[in-house]
C-alpha cells in the first residue's frame, strides 16, 4: 500500500472544532507526529504509533514524517489551530526541498480553525475588516523585524492578531509591542486578550490600549488589537466592513 502524509490542524482545543477530514485522517493513520501537547490530544489505539517531540524540532519532525511516508506508512503531522499558520506545513515543505523522492509523495494539508479565528468568534467580529497576523516570538526572526511589521500594520490601520505574545523566557517582547502601539495608535483602541479559547480554561478580556498590560498575556493567549474603527456593541467587539 502506498504511503501518504497529512499535515493536519487540530483546532484551538475543543474536540468539537476538529474537522471531519482531520478525524478521518487520524482514524486511518499508522503514525502521528507532533509537538508533545498536540500529540497528547490524539487518542491512542492499536496499530497507531505516536511520536511526540519538542517544539524546537520542527524540521527533524518533518523529515521523520516524510521518511515514514516514503516507507509506505500513513502519517499525520499534527499542529494546533491550522497547520499553515505559524505551524508544521511550512516545515514539511521546507524539508521537501532538494528531495525529488519526497516531493513525489502523496502529501495533503488539512486546514483547522486557528486560534485567531476562534478568539475573534468569541469576541464578536474584531476581524470584520482588513487585518493581519504577526507571530511575536523572536526565536526564528529578530526583534527589529517584529518592530517593523507591527509599525507597518498599525500605520496601515489594520486590526492585528498577535500569536505567541509573551513567554517566561521573553517577557519583554509584548511589553515592547505595547510601547510601539502606544506610539502609533490612539489610547482608546480596543485590545482583546483571548486565553485558551474553547477549553475549560478559557478567559476573555477586552480593554482599551491605555489599560493593556504585558502580564495580561502569556503563550496561551491570542491578542487582537482592533483598528481605529473597531467598537463595542453590548458585550461584543466588532470592526465594521465599511472603512469610513
Amino acid at each position: 500500500m502506498s504511503g501518504w502524509l497529512c499535515i493536519a490542524g487540530l483546532g484551538p482545543g475543543d474536540d468539537a472544532m476538529v474537522t471531519p477530514a482531520v478525524s478521518q485522517a487520524l482514524a486511518e493513520a499508522t503514525d502521528v507526529l507532533g509537538y508533545i501537547p498536540y500529540v497528547a490530544r490524539v487518542v491512542a489505539r492499536p496499530g497507531l504509533r505516536l511520536h511526540p517531540s519538542d517544539n524546537r524540532e520542527e524540521l527533524d519532525r518533518a523529515r521523520a514524517a516524510l521518511a515514514l511516508a516514503a516507507q509506505g506508512e500513513r502519517v499525520v503531522v499534527v499542529s494546533s489551530g491550522d497547520p499553515g499558520v505559524f505551524a508544521m506545513a511550512a516545515a514539511v515543505f521546507e524539508a521537501m526541498e532538494g528531495r525529488d523522492d519526497w516531493q513525489a509523495l502523496d502529501v495533503r494539508v488539512l486546514p483547522g480553525i486557528t486560534a485567531m479565528l476562534a478568539a475573534a468568534a468569541r469576541a464578536g467580529a474584531p476581524l470584520g475588516h482588513d487585518f493581519c497576523a504577526i507571530n511575536l516570538s523572536d526565536n526564528l526572526k529578530p526583534w527589529s523585524l517584529i518592530d517593523r511589521r507591527v509599525r507597518a500594520a498599525a500605520g496601515a490601520d489594520m486590526a492585528m492578531a498577535f500569536y505567541n505574545p509573551r513567554s517566561a523566557s521573553r517577557p519583554h517582547t509584548f511589553e515592547q509591542v505595547l510601547a510601539v502601539l502606544r506610539e502609533t495608535c490612539e489610547p482608546t483602541r480596543w485590545v482583546i486578550f483571548a486565553r485558551s479559547v474553547s477549553t475549560p480554561q478559557e478567559q476573555l478580556l477586552c480593554v482599551p490600549l491605555c489599560d493593556a498590560r504585558p502580564e495580561m498575556a502569556d503563550m496561551r493567549t491570542l491578542v487582537i488589537v482592533g483598528s481605529s474603527t473597531t467598537r463595542c456593541v453590548g458585550r461584543f467587539v466588532y470592526t465594521p466592513r465599511s472603512a469610513s
